[in-house]
C-alpha cells in the first residue's frame, strides 16, 4: 500500500480520526504507479485509505488550521510495538510534515473511489534533489 500512494496529493482538510468508530481516514488524488511507464501516460485517481482499530493520532508540521492546504504524501512506515501486532503507522509529508497513527494492529484499506484522470508528470524524487 505504501508503494501504491507514494506522491499522493492530500487536502488537510479531507484527514479524520474519528475516535468512537477508532478510523483514521485519508482522502487523496494518488498517482498510479501501478500503470505508469517510463513515458506515460500517467494517470491519477481519487482513493481512500483507511486504518482501522486507531488508538490515537499525532501529527507534526501539518497545518490543520487550513482546510485547503495541500501536502504530498512521501512515504508510510510502521513501527511495530516490543508486544505484537501494535505499533505505530508514520506517514511522512513532503515538507517535514509528519502524522503518527497508534494502532492495535495493522488493519488498513486502500479503495479507489472513482474514474482516473490524465496527468502530464510522473513524480521524480531525483529531480527536486
Amino acid at each position: 500500500i505504501g508503494a501504491a500512494v507514494q506522491d499522493a496529493i492530500v487536502r488537510v482538510g479531507e484527514i479524520s480520526f474519528d475516535k468512537k468508530a477508532r478510523r483514521f481516514t485519508i482522502m487523496l488524488n494518488r498517482f498510479r504507479w501501478e500503470t505508469a511507464g517510463e513515458k506515460g501516460p500517467y494517470e491519477r485517481v481519487r482513493s481512500a485509505l483507511s486504518f482501522e482499530g486507531v488508538l490515537g493520532v499525532k501529527s507534526r508540521r501539518v497545518r490543520a488550521d487550513i482546510d485547503e492546504a495541500l501536502a504530498s504524501l512521501l512515504s508510510i512506515g510502521f513501527i511495530p510495538e516490543e508486544e505484537p501486532p501494535g505499533g505505530v503507522v508514520r506517514l511522512l509529508l513532503a515538507g517535514g510534515g509528519e502524522i503518527a497513527v497508534d494502532v492495535e494492529c495493522l488493519d488498513v484499506v486502500l479503495i479507489d473511489m472513482g474514474p482516473t484522470w490524465s496527468t502530464p508528470r510522473r513524480p521524480d524524487h531525483e529531480q527536486s534533489g
